[in-house]
Formats: structure tokens, C-alpha cells, sequence
């Protein structure tokens, strides 16, 4: 794909705001408080003066997935608008893993994962010191643990204060619930329930009041979340559409529109028209958040604002230059939506697997791949592939 596409698709922020962005080095300076203080979110208050203040930023939530198996987290400060906010409000590292030990759920780091963790005065702070969230995601791999299946209540608190435990222990804002490539049934472990999702989201918001709870809406938890309680809902944050190119918001009793992202946008993969237009329409319809997946560093390139007659230029070579993607493109275990799959080799685009340009249902878009390099208890089997192909 050309790279004008790439960074087309950063325009689609900027096509929201009504303000160009540039690119901008981001800080070396870890916090000295160590304190998140992003824009604020219905659970996530922040907690303390800024270091350093920063122009607030109007219009929707802008979230940043990063693939920290092939990217640096810090990247997602390396943008700002024209006036000096932040082109993005939440960075989420992509991504921990739910492992099972012969008798229960644990929560499990690749050697990519720890390292952002542990690096966290040159990956994690910097972000935090110019107001930029950061959560950790959190999803199957492939061991028949995930968070749709666990059997009691107790089951699922013990597993939301290991979660709880890291958030603390880095210094993290949050966590990131994402119902993909756990295998259900695989060793032995239960069928997924009606319980299991609100159980565990219930134990993280009780373990981790005022830190982000988000949610990744595809799987059975997502089946079971959009039938329950709004008491349930209530205790999350945000929730976005899981297919990449498409315009689809997911219906949880307890959460509105303005903690929503109906748009979800694969930088590398979904058309820059496209991604323009998703931004546009979050925006028309009042939807308070925008969902974007593989924030990546290059070194050149224009960013073209569909909003007004500017643009803001990458210099080549520049500390600053960045560009986006999103998780399914790299898996052959990648699925789609509705009727259609993608089939035959790795890699394959989602232009390839979308019928039209023109997102307006969830049909034909793909979902995240699968992240751990290695497991000290698992075979050398699709999960532990890398996501690099």
C-alpha cells in the first residue's frame, strides 16, 4: 500500500478537530509525579496537577493501539495538533495474554509486553506527562482462558486483582478487555457464560476505581454484554467497533454514545477515503470516541487535512513521523465479520477482504491477531508466532 495512504489516514483525527496536525518530538522527561492525567473519562479522573501543561483537545476520544512486538509505545506522543494538544488521548499496549496454568486464568506478558512495561520511564511516562492514558491490553491465547469462560465469580476476581496488581505495579491508567483467540473448551476448560464478562468487569472496576476499563466488542463476552445489565455496563469506560473500515456501534445497556466508537480504523490497511469519512461521521453523529489500531514511526510523508485547505508535513527523517495500522491484517487466524472470511495466505489487506469502500456495516472487516511470541506453557503452535510476517 502506497505510503500516502498511511498517513492519509492520520488526516481522518484531524478531519474530526477541524485542525491540522504535525508531527512533534515527543518527551524524553518521564512525569516527575508519575500520575496520569489524561482527558478526563467517565471512570478515569486522572489523579493530580500536569507537569507541563497542554492545550485541551475538542471533539471525540482518539485512541492508539500499539503492536509493541514491532513498535515503541512512546510513538503515540511523537503527534500533536497544530496548537499543541495531543492528537491522541489513549495509548493502549497491545498486547498481554490470558493463560492457562492446568487450574486457572493468569495473566501472561511476551518478552515485547514486559519490556514496555519495564521500560516505562522512556515508554510509559512520557506519555503520561503530556496528558496521553495508557492501558494494557488483554486477550486469549489460545490455552482455552479468557473472559468469557470463567466458571465463578471468585474465578474472575482472582484474575481482575492479577490484572489490578500490574496496573499498579507499572503505573499503568488502565486495562483493555479483548475476547479473541482463547480457544474455548481447550484443556479442559468450561464453555464460555452469560456471567463471566460482567463478573470480571465488576472485580476490576471494585479493584481499580478510577482507572480505565475499555472493551473490545467482539467475541461471546461481547454476546453477553449486550444483553445485560446497565448496571454492568455503567462500570466500563469506552467500547468500540472491532472491524477494521467499519461503522458499527456496539450496543451495551449502560454505555452512551459518547463513550462509543462506532468507526474502527486499520491505518496501514483501510482506505484513506475511508477512514476520512469514518472520522467525519463520528463526529456528525456525536459519538465521543475514535478507535484506531498500530500507531507506527516512519520517515517521511504529507499529511493531507480534509477539513480545511492545510496540511502538516513530516520531515524526513524527522524524531516526529509517524504513521497508523490496525491489528487483523497479519494472521492467517484472522476472521471477519458476517458471511464473509478471508481465506488462503497470511497478509491478505482488508481492501481484499471488503466488498466496498464504503463502511456502513460490519460485514467483511477483520479482527486482531494473535500476539504472544512465547509461553512457557504452550507449544510452539499458532500463538506464539509472531505478528511480523
Amino acid at each position: 500500500m502506497k505510503r500516502s495512504v498511511k498517513f492519509g489516514i492520520v488526516a481522518a483525527v484531524a478531519a474530526m478537530l477541524a485542525a491540522p496536525m504535525v508531527p512533534a518530538a515527543a518527551s524524553a522527561a518521564p512525569s516527575p509525579t508519575g500520575l496520569s492525567h489524561g482527558k478526563g473519562a467517565h471512570h478515569g479522573v486522572g489523579h493530580g496537577a500536569q507537569p507541563h501543561a497542554t492545550p485541551a483537545k475538542s471533539g471525540p476520544t482518539s485512541i492508539a493501539y500499539v503492536e509493541v512486538n514491532n513498535d515503541q509505545l512512546a510513538n503515540v506522543g511523537r503527534y500533536t495538533l497544530a496548537d499543541g494538544a495531543n492528537a491522541f488521548d489513549v495509548a493502549i499496549i497491545f498486547a498481554a495474554n490470558i493463560n492457562w496454568d492446568g487450574s486457572k486464568a493468569v495473566l501472561y506478558n511476551n518478552e515485547n509486553v514486559q519490556r514496555t512495561l519495564d521500560d516505562a520511564a522512556t515508554q510509559i511516562r512520557p506519555l503520561q506527562a503530556k496528558g496521553i492514558k495508557v492501558s494494557l491490553s488483554v486477550l486469549g491465547n489460545h490455552q482455552g482462558a479468557g473472559i468469557a469462560n470463567f466458571p465463578t465469580e471468585a474465578a474472575a476476581q482472582d484474575f481482575a486483582a492479577q490484572v489490578a496488581a500490574t496496573v499498579r505495579k507499572y503505573g499503568l491508567d488502565g486495562v483493555d478487555l479483548d475476547d479473541e483467540y482463547s480457544d474455548y473448551g481447550a484443556n479442559g476448560t468450561p464453555q464460555p457464560n452469560q456471567q463471566s464478562i460482567g463478573w470480571l468487569i465488576s472485580a476490576l472496576r471494585a479493584d481499580m476505581p478510577g482507572k480505565l476499563i475499555s472493551f473490545y466488542d467482539i467475541g461471546p463476552a461481547s454476546d453477553a454484554l449486550s444483553s445485560s445489565s446497565s448496571t454492568i455496563g455503567s462500570k466500563l469506560d469506552y467500547a468500540w467497533n472491532p472491524y477494521y473500515g467499519t461503522y458499527s456501534a456496539p450496543s451495551i445497556p449502560g454505555l452512551g454514545k459518547d463513550r462509543l466508537s462506532a468507526a474502527a480504523v486499520d491505518i496501514q490497511n483501510t482506505p484513506q477515503a475511508t477512514a476520512v469519512s469514518l472520522a467525519q461521521r463520528t463526529k456528525a453523529d456525536g459519538y465521543g470516541v475514535f478507535m484506531t489500531y498500530n500507531l507506527r514511526r516512519t520517515s517521511s510523508g504529507r499529511v493531507a487535512h480534509p477539513a480545511s485547505s492545510g496540511s502538516a508535513r513530516c520531515r524526513p527523517g524527522g524524531a516526529g513521523c509517524v504513521v497508523l495500522a490496525r491489528h487483523a491484517r497479519r494472521t492467517g487466524r484472522a476472521e471477519c465479520a458476517g458471511r464473509v472470511r478471508p481465506s488462503g495466505r497470511r497478509g491478505r489487506t482488508i481492501a481484499a477482504w471488503t466488498s466496498s469502500s464504503t463502511a456502513t456495516s460490519s460485514s467483511g472487516a477483520a479482527r486482531h491477531p494473535s500476539t504472544s511470541r512465547s509461553s512457557p506453557t504452550t507449544s510452539p503452535t499458532s500463538s506464539t508466532r509472531s505478528r511480523r510476517n
